[in-house]
């Protein structure tokens, strides 16, 4: 956990710090700043069509009486995207732009359901009665039928 934290809040900016530099070095510190400033506006407005777009898929799955778990799914990676590239950085907004299309999406949602699937286990849903569902067991000990229970 602590190695995930150190990448994330110490080495991921290390790296972006240096390739704004070397981009700003390369082509000019205000056409740098003004690629940030478009790749957030085009990151914004991105997430905001990919948003409306799996709201419309997830309110139709609802309404035809189906669990939309793609589609949440979908929607946690287009709003971690729309982070990402409100973040600014180049490494970052190359990494929000993947979430936001949808065959990379695709494949990124698969290895999410599967990491979730591995750490759930064996949960069983609840039934309609609000047990869970349960296998018959068989009785360690015979039953005594002379027993009144009250």
């Amino acid at each position: 956990m602590f190695g995930r934290l150190l990448i994330l809040f110490i080495i991921i900016p290390l790296v972006e710090l240096y390739l704004l530099v070397v981009v700003g070095s390369r082509v000019g510190l205000p056409a740098t700043i003004l690629l940030v400033i478009l790749t957030g506006a085009w990151g914004a407005y991105l997430a905001k069509s990919q948003g409306y777009s799996i709201l419309a898929r997830i309110q139709a799955e609802t309404a035809a009486g189906r669990v939309p778990t793609k589609e949440l799914i979908d929607g946690l990676l287009v709003l971690i995207g729309g982070i990402v590239l409100l973040t600014p950085g180049l490494l970052t907004d190359l990494a929000g732009f993947c979430l936001m299309l949808p065959g990379f999406r695709a494949i990124i949602r698969e290895r999410v359901k599967k990491k979730f699937a591995s750490q759930v286990g064996d949960f069983q849903m609840p039934t309609p009665d609000g047990m869970g569902a349960r296998t018959q067991e068989t009785p360690k000990h015979p039953k005594n039928d002379d027993v009144i229970d009250v």
